[in-house]
């Protein structure tokens, strides 16, 4: 893992190291995780699972693809049973894409799969280490709300 840690001395708030630090620990466990699916039709399944069914149009904008890009996916997801259409209920001439019990099982076991990775990495830390992240939980987790109030 060549990822830096942000040592205690930088509890000052330096900003551009610490996102440098959390950049680079992202794209370390990116380039690990299982190559089975492109990091596109992840996010969509992950998008279905955060905020319910939606139409291809509003999936295609959250991960910035085209919308034929996006029916192109979406046809292949659907094809391998992750995904399933179903009519919206506000236009009847359009369909919401929802997650299915396969794709929401497919999913979560893919996090299980990364998070039990990062958590070999975290046990492996000395003690107070472990102690830092833990109490920076907090705001890593007002990060990742901050993120998710990003997406169209």
């Amino acid at each position: 893992m060549s990822a830096t840690f942000v040592s205690s001395a930088d509890s000052n708030g330096n900003v551009d190291e610490t996102a440098d630090a959390l950049y680079a620990l992202m794209a370390d466990f990116v380039r690990q995780r299982p190559r089975d699916m492109s990091m596109t039709a992840a996010a969509t399944l992950t998008a279905l699972r955060q905020r319910g069914p939606q139409r291809i149009t509003a999936l295609a904008g959250t991960q910035g693809v085209t919308q034929p890009s996006m029916t192109s996916l979406i046809a292949s997801l659907e094809k391998s049973g992750l995904v399933a259409r179903r009519d919206d209920p506000a236009d009847g001439r359009a369909s919401l894409i929802e997650l299915t019990e396969v794709g929401l099982d497919y999913i979560v076991e893919r996090r299980r799969q990364v998070t039990d990775r990062i958590g070999e990495y975290i046990e492996s830390l000395p003690t107070d280490q472990r102690s830092a992240l833990a109490a920076a939980l907090p705001a890593l987790r007002g990060l990742e709300e901050m993120a998710g109030e990003d997406v169209p």
